[in-house]
């Protein structure tokens, strides 16, 4: 037998309870994994509280680190003991959890399991940015928001490796050190943020914002942008950005919009292995910083919800089983 945590109706943080349940048995093309360390996203409060519909009882959890058990029919590639790690399983609030092996994501040695827990789907995300989004080159000056969050603290890091000026903002001075260290160029508030980023560019704006808050930083974004400048919308943390009229794309200097979502830049285990791949060589060699903001037991899970709802923590909240 082994353990997970399920909430058994929509509900608040406390309605997570342990359930005892057999080791699952791996399929055609799965692993059965043992799962290390759990990374958990926003999105789980969603499905937790009903807002996103799911299937009641549920277990949350998409994103984890773990140890290779056992193998189903026809899986290549993989040996049992082998560490990987996974942005796109599914029921990882658990002791072991299923995982297509085609989505699985080959760990190094010198990665620890928190840390390979926590990268997959920020890290990942900031990889497509910079890379598929808009290429970030030399040079470029980048806006970017929210510069302490999870995504934010791994773009920042991977804009200024790229040879980037970034300007980022940040809600707190001890946020905005964070954002600092990690070596955003200037951390500004949420005030005129268009108005500051001009005075920094002489006047010129940013050659890409990514804008990850949506409805109440869109204006914004536009209007810190440079002519012919990219606006790369990937979130919507204060809501969906409502329908706007092309023609200000015109009128704010013939600039580009792009809505991406992660699931289109991991169409193939290739590319989900050339994203993570670079994403974890760089935390191996020690030139990448993955800050884990808090870690609880898998039995908390309730609270580490709560940490997340707050909007207290700062990098990735983690889980322990």
């Amino acid at each position: 037998m082994s353990y997970a945590v399920q909430v058994p109706a929509a509900g608040g943080a406390e309605a997570f309870e342990r359930v005892e349940l057999p080791v699952p048995v791996p399929g055609p093309g799965q692993l059965l994994l043992r799962v290390s360390a759990v990374g958990v996203n926003f999105i789980e409060t969603y499905q937790r509280s009903g807002v996103y519909q799911v299937s009641y009882p549920f277990i949350a959890g998409g994103e984890c680190s773990g140890i290779v058990e056992s193998l189903g029919d026809g899986v290549t590639g993989f040996a049992v003991g082998d560490r990987v790690a996974t942005a796109e399983g599914s029921g990882t609030y658990a002791q072991f959890t299923l995982l297509e092996a085609d989505k699985a994501l080959p760990v190094p040695d010198a990665v620890p399991d928190d840390v390979a827990a926590a990268l997959p789907l920020q890290g990942m995300t900031a990889h497509y940015l910079v890379n598929s989004s808009y290429h970030v080159r030399p040079g470029d000056t980048v806006l970017t928001y929210a510069g302490a969050g999870g995504v934010g603290l791994l773009l920042i890091q991977l804009l200024k490796l790229r040879g980037a000026t970034v300007i980022t903002t940040t809600s707190t001075p001890a946020k905005a050190e964070l954002a600092r260290t990690a070596g955003a160029d200037h951390v500004l508030g949420y005030a005129d943020v268009p108005a500051r980023v001009r005075e920094l560019t002489g006047g010129r704006g940013v050659d890409v914002v990514y804008d990850g808050i949506g409805k109440d930083t869109f204006e914004d974004s536009l209007d810190a942008l440079a002519i012919r400048g990219t606006l790369v919308l990937f979130g919507g943390a204060s809501g969906q950005v409502p329908p706007f009229d092309l023609q200000q794309l015109n009128a704010h200097g013939s600039l580009t919009v792009t809505r991406p979502k992660i699931g289109d830049f991991l169409l193939s285990a290739e590319e989900r292995r050339w994203r993570s791949g670079e994403m974890f060589a760089l935390a191996a060699e020690g030139k990448l910083n993955v800050r884990i903001g808090a870690r609880f037991a898998l039995e908390d899970a309730g609270a580490a919800h709560t940490a997340l709802e707050s909007r207290a923590t700062t990098g990735k909240v983690i889980l322990i089983p």
